[in-house]
């Protein structure tokens, strides 16, 4: 519980100290007032009750129609305040939904915590997406929610329950069963009672939701993202013919979906074979509860209806508990997951990393290093390199043997190892094998992560042609989303250089960047870098070195205690 409650603080902390935080918290307590006022609106329709009834007994019709009149009024002004408290709710759980999605990004992208998360074998997040996206807004809605309803409940009891006493001035006699007892205001402790018992079998019967509901929200979650997966990849599996594989993974994902739904409504099954029941009988009970009063004469008619409302509200709002189970295990469990996730990703934001990196203002020094593998074993090694500024240094070596691990412990991502790199701190620049799109035109990719608007659009277009992307210029921002997607490799690898162009870092990683290039183009194109990027000191990965490139230093990491090789 006290686990359950830390959870709960560290997310409500969050939408209340959010830029916009205070004007929050006067609208959640606006919100609160609103509520409040469905209590005063029940208190005054149990007072009408009574009325409207004696009325009716003593055949009364002027007071009648009177009393159909002030009914509508109530009716009518609980109806303005019910759809203004809906329309503040409404708009409370976007702000705080706009907090929590804030937070759990900037959590999530922060010193690259994201890439961490999912190299991070012993503290693994499924779903990173799914939790800001889906999570953020359940809890946001559950827990307005559940709070407005619980503050509004616990201020209802009290009125309801001093309406209650003062009706149930009487007392029930078990002389009819035997018994010389006589139990005052015993419809009060017999709504206590009542809940209180009933209140234990929900949760006895209800206590595996939580965990099912939470499962259900993790094999959604995979399911959707094996769809959005094979979305970005159709070229692929059209060309190898893989419907049939991916139409597998589809179905054993919603399998899975659907066997523990299964397990859900089992459960839900269970719980409501008492909650439906209880639910459906809670409005009538209080009119079996209260009828011995009625029959030994200590309330007329009309009493008797307005005590039977009156003990209906009390039993009502005790039962909040129980009529919210369902919606609280799932509160329960989507809490559970979206503190998990961001503590998670504060700690992994916040681990410094095993390679230091020191700032360089002109020359770059990359290690000594040594890089390992998780569990400790070594996996490649780097002597200390010195590059000039403007110079190129080539790192060969075989497949598997630790390449593009090695950059990405240059990069500051791999933490696994020790050593030094002194690099810029701003003004570098990685071009994989494969890089990443966005979404838009070929034109935003190009500038990416910068907008075109920092460049220019036609500065950005030229340098498209430059890189022999001209055909693809035209399209319109916003655009051109299938025009990006269908890029071919070579087409991709020559975006890729389009973005060293526009954004001239002091220091820039291509590895394999010109893999799918015929020796004719990757010549051309690496002769135009140099030509356009004098003063920007390379570091090559590849197999071979390409034509018409000059690496003042070769590195072959199979052998890196052999002495570094210069070329003319």
């Amino acid at each position: 519980m006290l686990r359950i409650a830390g959870q709960f603080k560290r997310l409500i902390r969050i939408c209340v100290s959010m830029p916009g935080g205070k004007l929050s918290l006067l609208l959640f307590c606006v919100a609160i007032a609103l509520n409040l006022g469905s209590v005063y609106s029940t208190v005054r329709l149990v007072k009408w009750t009574g009325e409207f009834y004696s009325a009716v007994e003593k055949v009364n019709g002027p007071e009648v129609f009177r009393q159909i009149g002030i009914f509508a009024l109530i009716v009518g002004l609980n109806s303005v305040r019910g759809l203004s408290y809906e329309y503040l709710r409404k708009v409370l759980e976007i702000r705080w939904r706009r907090a929590l999605t804030d937070k759990a990004i900037e959590l999530w992208t922060r010193n690259k915590a994201f890439w961490h998360l999912a190299n991070d074998p012993t503290n693994a997040i499924d779903n990173p997406d799914q939790r800001i996206a889906e999570d953020c807004r359940l809890f946001a809605k559950g827990l307005l929610g559940e709070a407005l309803d619980l503050i509004g409940e616990i201020v209802g009891l009290f009125s309801y329950l001093a309406i209650l006493w003062g009706l149930s001035n009487f007392a029930l006699s078990l002389a009819p069963i035997g018994l010389d007892i006589e139990i005052p205001r015993y419809m009060v402790w017999a709504a206590f009672l009542y809940v209180a018992i009933s209140s234990v079998i929900t949760h006895v019967l209800g206590r595996p939701l939580k965990g099912l509901l939470a499962e259900q929200q993790h094999r959604e979650a995979s399911f959707r993202y094996s769809m959005a997966r094979w979305r970005t990849a159709f070229d692929e599996v059209a060309l190898s013919n893989g419907e049939a594989a991916e139409t597998r993974v589809f179905r054993n994902r919603f399998d899975a979906v659907a066997n523990n739904w299964r397990r859900v409504i089992r459960a839900e099954l269970v719980l409501g074979s008492f909650t439906f029941p209880f639910r459906h009988s809670v409005l009538r009970i209080p009119l079996f509860v209260a009828l011995p009063g009625y029959l030994a004469g200590h309330v007329a008619f009309g009493g008797l209806m307005q005590l039977s409302m009156a003990f209906s509200n009390v039993v009502t709002t005790l039962s909040w508990f129980i009529f919210s189970y369902r919606d609280l295990a799932e509160l329960v469990a989507t809490a559970s997951r979206l503190d998990h996730f961001m503590q998670a990703a504060e700690q992994n934001g916040d681990h410094p990393p095993a390679i230091a990196r020191m700032p360089a203002k002109t020359g770059i020094v990359l290690g000594p290093l040594a890089v390992s593998t998780p569990d400790g074993r070594p996996l490649v090694a780097l002597p200390e390199t010195a590059l000039h500024q403007g110079e190129m240094l080539w790192l060969r070596g075989p497949s598997g043997i630790g390449k593009t691990t090695l950059v990405k412990a240059i990069a500051g991502l791999w933490r696994h190892g020790d050593g030094q790199v002194s690099l810029p701190l701003d003004g570098t620049m990685y071009l994989p094998q494969k890089p990443y799109l966005p979404t838009g035109s070929v034109v935003e990719a190009a500038a990416y992560p910068s907008e075109v608007a920092d460049f220019g659009a036609e500065r950005v277009k030229a340098t498209l042609r430059d890189v022999g992307l001209g055909h693809h210029t035209e399209t319109l921002p916003g655009h051109g989303d299938q025009a990006v997607t269908g890029l071919s490799g070579g087409e991709l690898q020559r975006l890729t250089l389009a973005r060293l162009l526009l954004h001239r870092p002091r220091f820039a990683i291509l590895d394999e960047a010109t893999s799918a290039l015929d020796q004719q183009a990757e010549a051309a194109l690496l002769a135009l870098i140099r030509e356009r990027l004098p003063q920007t000191t390379l570091l090559l990965i590849a197999h071979r070195l390409p034509g018409a490139a000059t690496a003042q230093q070769i590195l072959d990491l199979d052998s890196p205690d052999l002495p570094l090789a210069a070329t003319a």
